[in-house]
């Protein structure tokens, strides 16, 4: 028993190293060219900056660039994407430099090229144009060219528009990362003991979501060859690049301010990806759920079972119930009709836009994903946080409204996932949770800032 024990315990061995051995042969020459290039970054960082940093935020430094090695050999555009934004952001770096190479915040507004396209606030600007167009593009694939679900040659499920819309959604999270990758140089030219990541105000962490949601709805569009999903997935990265917009006018959001006491730690650039990986995951899981809905009910006749879908509204464009002193703003006031007008126009159109859509079983399977993947980040983050509270205020758990509301979305995923898989919840009913667990999270990311107080209250609006 025990001879063949440790038999057993070889050949595992060996067969996993056979494993790694064919994984690294597997790897082209742009795989190796790539991880050059990381290698050198990181040395180069490491030797420049180094002694300003904590063992710990190494540690981070290192687990991301391993991570993003990772998926970049799993998924070429990835590699695609990182390396345009370093040149980019590099060449951007270069351009603030000044008489003896001394970088000045001022030429921000005197070169061109940094006043007009990379600077940090520019390219987030241009960010959401891209994002804007990239989803009116792809509700123009929707009505356009040959419905039925027919694939190309390359197995592919679109059209003209909806390639054009989807190439404009990468050009999009190239400024979104540009912008952040500038704005994080930026505020070390404000003032070193002002320089941070940018992940500490609303502001930034809505740029964080909107290039983080759409680039996971890429890749599930990667990996089931249908880019028809975009038109629903995008609507929301809309709403929130609205919502980023309004904030930027009334509150100057923009503009680079110190780290509260309570965010200068190192913890906040682990729990706050990871919180948004959750909240974009659960995103587009919801407006997956909502293209469900609208193909299940594509024939259907009878006005008053489709009003339901009527609510989907409220869900899609929460930002709209923002209210002011003196009632709802013009801005909102218009997005708020915009915003009616398009789910009548879904509603409306649903049977050419039905004809369009992938299988329920597809849409389906991308709701389950995404929400395991949402519900897997989400459970880190908390954990995450409540290290980070344990440090910070002297316990794990205090009941915070923020920390009540995030126990609230992870029961809400947990319950959904348990009947998933214990149950075999599918169809409308998944559906339907799916697109009224996003009120459940835009709550808890939103609202409770809006009328809720507590620890967390450096993020109130």
């Amino acid at each position: 028993m025990e001879l063949t024990s440790k038999t057993h315990t070889f050949d595992t061995t060996e067969l996993r190293q056979t494993g790694v051995i064919a994984y690294l042969r597997r790897r082209s020459v742009y795989d190796w060219i790539f991880l050059a290039f990381i290698a050198a970054g990181d040395a180069y960082v490491l030797n420049r900056f180094g002694s300003q940093m904590s063992y710990y935020v190494k540690l981070i430094f290192l687990g991301a660039t391993t991570t993003l090695l990772l998926l970049g050999w799993g998924w070429t555009a990835l590699k695609n994407l990182a390396l345009v934004v370093a040149a980019v952001s590099l060449f951007g770096i270069w351009l603030y430099q000044g008489p003896g190479g001394v970088p000045v915040l001022a030429r921000g507004e005197q070169n061109f090229f940094l006043k007009y396209m990379l600077s940090s606030q520019t390219a987030i600007v241009w960010m959401a144009f891209l994002f804007f167009l990239s989803t009116a593009t792809y509700w123009v694939g929707m009505f356009t060219g040959d419905a039925g679900g027919a694939r190309d040659a390359n197995g592919w499920q679109s059209n003209f528009a909806q390639t054009f819309a989807s190439r404009l959604a990468w050009v999009g999270v190239t400024m979104a990362l540009i912008g952040t990758m500038m704005r994080w140089y930026e505020s070390y030219l404000v003032g070193a003991d002002v320089g941070h990541i940018p992940l500490s105000n609303l502001y930034e962490v809505f740029v964080l979501f909107s290039w983080l949601t759409t680039t996971l709805y890429l890749y599930f569009e990667q990996r089931y060859r249908t880019r028809s999903m975009g038109a629903f997935a995008m609507l929301v990265v809309s709403a929130a690049v609205g919502f980023l917009l309004w904030y930027s006018m009334v509150r100057d959001a923009y503009a680079i301010q110190p780290l509260v006491p309570a965010l200068q730690s190192w913890w906040m650039k682990l729990h706050v990806p990871a919180n948004f990986v959750g909240y974009g995951s659960f995103a587009i899981a919801a407006m997956i759920g909502f293209a469900y809905l609208v193909k299940a009910h594509a024939e259907q006749t009878v006005w008053w079972k489709l009003a339901p879908l009527w609510l989907i509204g409220f869900v899609m464009f929460f930002e709209p119930l923002v209210f002011r002193q003196g009632g709802v703003s013009e801005y909102w006031g218009v997005f708020a009709g915009i915003s009616a007008l398009a789910v009548a126009g879904i509603l409306r159109g649903r049977r050419r836009i039905a004809a369009h859509l992938p299988g329920l079983e597809v849409m389906d399977d991308v709701m389950y994903k995404s929400i395991a993947i949402g519900f897997t980040f989400f459970t880190i983050a908390t954990i995450l946080g409540a290290l980070w509270a344990a440090q910070a205020w002297g316990g794990y758990w205090s009941w915070d409204p923020k920390e009540t509301w995030a126990l609230i979305v992870w029961l809400n995923y947990a319950a959904w996932l348990h009947m998933r898989l214990m149950k075999g919840l599918r169809g409308q009913v998944a559906a339907w949770w799916a697109l009224t667990g996003l009120l459940v999270t835009t709550f808890a990311f939103l609202g409770v800032n809006m009328f809720l107080s507590g620890l967390h209250s450096y993020g109130k609006l």
